[in-house]
């Protein structure tokens, strides 16, 4: 190729591919060394996991568990001297799960580990005693209509990615309503199982009657299934005292450093404070928000000053409702004015186990320097952006146009715990989270304190 064609080329591309890099210098690389020696050896933020964990327990929306640990984390954060720390009032859904059981009556009896689906409605006092009709698919119900008249339908459907599989839990109680089945049961949705039923929210369709939806374990739906199957008459008791009470106030948290040269442009970063109530809700998702948390702590703790402000959200009502994404959209759009300031979204919400990176949806350009920053995190192997990531409280501002990326870990081992009574602090692994930590807080303050702004 001709010198002169090649100066060309460069004469009108150069000035692309450089600012698709960010502008990382020395004092950039050893801020990152200094986020990730200070995540990997600090307590703090484990200490404090563990002891919103013990200390509050499951945090579900409309509970005073879930209002004390917000009043305990807004204290907290006081104490830390960040800046411009404050509550977000949001109206949430408030379901209360009530006294509960489900009973094999034929071919015996015997107590059968289950949970109510949240948003369920009751069972009558007595509760619904009923022959069981199992199907494992929708379509297989269809086929099988005429058989569900006056039954409880179990949906042994078996666990392929949560994406689908949930799909009965969340329609299972309309489908089988509809071919008039007085009460409807799951497979939990999960991978494996130890006698650890699934809760998670459903829902009901206006048009079809409501009937009373509920999850057992995935060893006890396969043996109804193999007793059906031998040709057994399952007769189950199904008794809930579920209700739906008027809409809680609860709290978005939300705190900031604020930027040193562009206060105004905007990098959120979180989780989900909520949870489900049973267990301790460590992995959905206490560990995402102080991981988010303490990774400004962090900086505030050494000195790091960003050019852009970074906004710590700890949104509540992910589990059930998504009020506290939808509020602070809201907020964003109608009373601090627009989205176009902010930056970058990111959030937390599939476990705190060893991290691989980010998933990112937003610009090729946007990519090309995430992944540069990416680079600065192979000390602990957590730095890779893969294309395609967000999460269900940043939703409403990706959905707008903002960047988005979620964190992603080996979750592997993920849906052995979620929404279970197992998601306990046990099943966390200290270095695991701290490198959680000090990845989030290094693509955070890299994308804050970059000379460009990060484009979309």
């Amino acid at each position: 190729m001709k010198a002169w064609y090649i100066c060309i080329i460069f004469f009108f591309f150069a000035p692309l591919l450089t600012h698709a890099q960010p502008s990382i210098n020395d004092q950039h690389k050893r801020d990152v060394q200094q986020l990730i020696d200070r995540a990997m050896s600090s307590d703090v933020a484990w200490n404090r996991l563990v002891y919103m964990a013990d200390e509050f327990g499951p945090r579900f929306s409309g509970s005073q568990n879930l209002e004390q640990s917000i009043d305990w984390i807004l204290k907290t954060m006081e104490e830390d001297g960040l800046d411009n720390i404050w509550a977000q009032n949001v109206k949430v859904p408030h379901w209360v799960r009530g006294n509960e059981s489900a009973t094999l009556i034929s071919p015996r009896k015997m107590d059968l580990p289950m949970l109510g689906l949240g948003g369920s409605i009751a069972t009558p006092e007595d509760g619904i005693t009923a022959d069981v009709l199992v199907v494992k698919t929708f379509d297989e119900l269809e086929a099988r209509k005429d058989e569900a008249e006056g039954k409880i339908v179990l949906f042994n459907a078996a666990f392929t990615s949560y994406g689908q599989t949930v799909s009965y839990r969340t329609n299972g109680a309309a489908e089988a309503a509809k071919y008039g089945a007085v009460a409807s049961l799951i497979r939990s949705v999960g991978p494996y199982s130890m006698q650890t039923p699934h809760t998670g929210v459903m829902y009901y369709q206006d048009d079809i009657k409501k009937i009373p939806h509920a999850a057992i374990t995935v060893e006890h739906a396969m043996m109804i299934q193999r007793l059906t199957d031998r040709g057994e008459k399952i007769t189950i008791n199904l008794k809930m005292d579920a209700q739906t009470l008027p809409d809680a106030d609860s709290r978005n948290v939300i705190a900031e450093i604020q930027g040193t040269e562009y206060p105004e442009e905007i990098i959120v970063l979180g989780g989900h404070i909520d949870s489900w109530d049973v267990g301790q809700g460590v992995m959905d998702d206490g560990g995402g928000c102080i991981a988010a948390w303490e990774a400004i702590r962090l900086m505030k703790e050494l000195g790091l000053k960003p050019k852009r402000t970074i906004r710590v959200v700890l949104w509540t009502n992910e589990e059930n409702g998504l009020a506290g994404a939808n509020e602070y959209h809201r907020w964003v759009k109608e009373e601090e004015g627009s989205l176009e300031n902010h930056v970058l979204a990111m959030e937390s919400d599939s476990g705190v186990f060893d991290p691989l990176g980010f998933g990112f949806s937003g610009s090729d350009e946007a990519y090309s320097i995430l992944s540069s920053i990416g680079a600065l995190l192979k000390p602990i192997e957590s730095g890779e952006v893969t294309k395609g990531g967000g999460g269900a409280d940043i939703g409403p501002l990706m959905r707008d146009g903002v960047p988005g990326m979620g964190l992603r870990v080996d979750g592997s081992k993920y849906f052995w715990y979620h929404h279970t009574g197992a998601d306990t602090m046990d099943k966390l692994d200290k270095e695991d989270f701290n490198e959680c930590v000090a990845t989030m807080a290094v693509f955070a303050y890299m994308v804050a304190d970059m000379d460009q702004t990060l484009p979309r």
